[in-house]
């Protein structure tokens, strides 16, 4: 008999079953992002839902303010793309400012999607996964969403210092032009202030090596040249910078389904740490 000629394979979808269904999950004060197994596409709609006669924006400025409202889009959005049987694991990503109160109310909300476990990570950390930067060295993270903006210093992989303002690609108010200028120096301030306060080099470091853009700002005109210029260092946007969140969520995804130990029970794992203020080092 001839030996036979080993076929190549072909890409497939991650299987869709009771064992590794889950959730790549992006939560944004304009856009909800999601990504399911089994689907190759992302879904992307306005972060909106309607009830009691009008339109309700639930998430505002990286804050759920109206979880049942989140509920209610999550359950819009997904429910009927759920598998009949089992739950999903689910993956979220949270402001790296977040902190408890944002991981509370957000576990409340997605409860709607019967997860068996829930994991957040800080949006900074599924940026570097989505282009599978190299976390051996301090980076820094810049995420310009349409109501906030962060800027997020990963050490290790860990998110060791961050800040975020209040503002994003949304906040018109003037000229338009005026947009890409207020964000460029509201991060240009957040950047000087963690290098006034970083006792290490890492912050420079950071800064040197280039720091990485997300968020649908990075898609803004100006903007990528305007911080390259005003941080004096290369910047770089990362493809398709407003899905990033939850392509790198979805990698991750898939690496938790790999070591089913770390999602045996329903209580929730954190990757996150809960910074509220800049941590001098």
């Amino acid at each position: 008999m001839a030996p036979t000629t080993p076929v190549p394979g072909r890409h497939r979808s991650w299987p869709w079953c009771r064992q590794c269904s889950g959730i790549a999950l992006d939560l944004g004060s304009a856009r909800t992002r999601a990504w399911t197994s089994g689907r190759r596409m992302i879904l992307d709609v306005p972060t909106v839902t309607f009830h009691g006669g009008g339109a309700v924006y639930p998430i505002r400025r990286g804050a759920i303010v109206d979880t049942p409202g989140t509920a209610l889009m999550l359950d819009r959005l997904l429910g009927h793309r759920l598998p009949r049987f089992g739950r999903p694991l689910l993956i979220l990503t949270a402001p790296v400012l977040g902190g408890v109160a944002y991981r509370a109310e957000a576990r409340v909300a997605v409860e709607v999607l019967r997860p068996r476990a829930v994991l957040t990570i800080p949006t900074a950390r599924a940026v570097a996964s989505a282009v599978d930067a190299d976390l051996s060295r301090p980076l820094l993270v810049v995420d310009i969403g349409a109501h906030l903006t962060e800027v997020a210093l990963l050490s290790d992989g860990d998110v060791i210092d961050a800040r975020h303002t209040a503002l994003g690609t949304s906040d018109g108010d003037g000229p338009a032009a005026s947009a890409p200028t207020r964000i460029t120096d509201c991060v240009l301030a957040m950047v000087t202030a963690m290098l006034e306060q970083d006792r290490t080099s890492r912050t420079l470091e950071a800064v040197r090596r280039g720091a990485l853009l997300a968020g649908g700002g990075a898609l803004l005109p100006g903007i990528s040249c305007g911080l390259a210029g005003v941080l004096h260092a290369p910047l770089q946007p990362v493809p398709a910078p407003h899905t990033a969140a939850v392509r790198g969520a979805s990698k991750l995804l898939r690496a938790a389904h790999a070591h089913p130990s770390a999602t045996d029970s329903r209580t929730d794992t954190n990757t996150d740490t809960d910074t509220d203020t800049a941590r001098p080092r």
